[in-house]
């Protein structure tokens, strides 16, 4: 049976190379499910994912028209890894603080499995104190940090606060997984 990857995309303009993170995934046999936050949709759309993951993508926590299951729930239990990439300052603050408002930040809650956060944002919201000490209480309770890396940001700066490369977040979550 293949391994499980969760991946939680929140809404930030790397959105977009996490679809090389969910392609690249899947050429390795990983079975991975995308969730999204309703922000990550306007930068990329559900369908998207489908169509590389081969998996319906959740964004809803109440849409039960796919079936009577408690998605959140669910979903949280059968992951073997959970990878929240790109993981916004936003999206940080809640799983730090354990608010459970959209659908990642409440399967994340509900998950059991080791969790990749990749950060991704501006580098002021990234070193940013509550931002840093957000990191930090995540850290401490055993989530793996990849990244952000350093490089050109969506305001034109270069600067510390780009999504990692798809690479090492691939290699992150395979050894997670034991892959």
């Amino acid at each position: 049976m293949a391994k499980k990857a969760l991946i939680a995309v929140s809404g930030g303009i790397a959105v977009y190379k996490v679809c090389q993170v969910v392609s690249d995934l899947g050429k390795r046999g990983v079975d991975v499910q995308v969730i999204m936050t309703e922000n990550a949709t306007k930068f990329v759309t559900p369908l998207t994912f489908e169509a590389l993951s081969k998996n319906m993508v959740f964004t809803d926590t109440f849409d039960y028209s796919y079936d009577a299951s408690i998605k959140h729930i669910t979903l949280a239990q059968e992951a073997d890894v959970m990878c929240v990439a790109p993981a916004t300052a936003n999206i940080i603050a809640k799983l730090a603080n354990g608010i459970a408002d959209d659908m990642v930040s409440s399967t994340f809650l509900a998950t059991t499995c080791p969790v990749i956060v990749c950060p991704a944002m501006n580098t002021h919201m990234y070193e940013n104190a509550a931002t840093q000490a957000n990191l930090a209480t995540l850290a401490a309770r055993g989530i793996e940090l990849v990244g952000p890396g350093i490089g050109k940001l969506a305001c034109g700066d270069v600067a510390k606060g780009t999504l990692s490369p798809v690479d090492e977040i691939v290699e992150a979550i395979c050894k997670k997984l034991g892959a």
